[in-house]
């Protein structure tokens, strides 16, 4: 799941388009559900146009991990965060995602740090 994970931030981090759908789409079913506060998006189509966006906002951002996978019946959950050009980082984040036969299947992301009660 390692490997999953550290593939999909890659992509994440990939400038072009065309390249990124290419690693997207062995990694995520087809119809893969990303949502975070932000956007919900389903296929690898509107992942990779919503990854541009982000992209855009932030030329020369990179996504990083930042835990360990931890994984379980299906589903994985790891730490990241975002590392902008200028080398400050944005606050850490959390992705939760199920997998489906080796696959993301769905990538709901989180960002900040849990809050103490």
């Amino acid at each position: 799941m390692t490997d999953l994970v550290d593939a999909y931030c890659a992509a994440w981090n990939e400038p072009d388009p065309v390249r990124r759908t290419d690693q997207l789409t062995p990694l995520c079913t087809p119809d893969v559900v990303y949502t975070d506060p932000r956007v919900r998006t389903m296929g690898v189509d509107e992942l990779v146009a919503f990854v541009s966006e982000v992209r855009a906002s932030r030329p020369g951002a990179s996504v990083q991990r930042t835990s360990v996978v931890d994984q379980h019946h299906g589903w994985v959950r790891f730490a990241w965060h975002v590392r902008l050009a200028d080398g400050t980082t944005l606050p850490e984040g959390l992705d939760v995602c199920e997998v489906r036969d080796g696959r993301l299947a769905l990538v709901l992301g989180f960002f900040g740090s849990l809050q103490p009660r």
